[in-house]
């Protein structure tokens, strides 16, 4: 019997210069090897806007995990990359808006589970809510699968930002 490999889900943060083509480059090293994105946030880290963080969760053998490091490591213009998965303690967050049509007791439902997700209700019209929800990606998931049933009509996310705990920094 064959032995399947582990795989396992890492968040990366990458440090780089916020220029033209670097995103472009990083998803570059990503696809060119087959290596696979769950979720890709980018977003300008310093107030004068010369630098950006990338985070991205991935998955993969611990050996694949490695190599993506390195990779990315060697990438001009990155500055730093970081495994908050393999580095300690981090926080992880993401935000979905999350759409509902639906008749009156669906309403009256998907009010409910919001309230008990904690999900803020930030549009309503006759018909239909938005909804933000914040948290780890289970609860996002978990949020969005019981919206199913009560007339769930569109979805978007924004992927998962995360910093380490206490006074580590990238």
């Amino acid at each position: 019997m064959v032995e399947q490999p582990h795989i396992e889900r890492h968040t990366i943060s990458i440090i780089v210069d916020n220029e033209a083509g670097v995103l472009a480059r990083v998803i570059g090293l990503f696809a060119g090897r087959g290596y696979n994105i769950e979720h890709l946030t980018v977003a300008p880290v310093d107030i004068i806007g010369t630098e950006s963080r990338i985070t991205v969760v991935t998955t993969g053998t611990p050996k694949i995990i490695e190599q993506i490091k390195a990779q990315l490591d060697r990438l001009v213009p990155i500055h730093r990359v970081g495994d908050l998965t393999a580095e300690g303690p981090s926080v992880e967050r993401e935000l979905a808006l999350v759409k509902v049509c639906g008749d009156r007791d669906q309403r009256v439902e998907a009010l409910r589970v919001a309230e008990a997700f904690r999900a803020k209700r930030v549009d309503s019209t006759a018909n239909s809510f938005v909804f933000e929800v914040t948290g780890k990606t289970e609860k996002i998931k978990a949020f969005i699968e019981l919206m199913e049933n009560l007339g769930l009509v569109e979805v978007v996310r924004t992927g998962v930002a995360a910093l380490h705990r206490g006074k580590k920094i990238l």
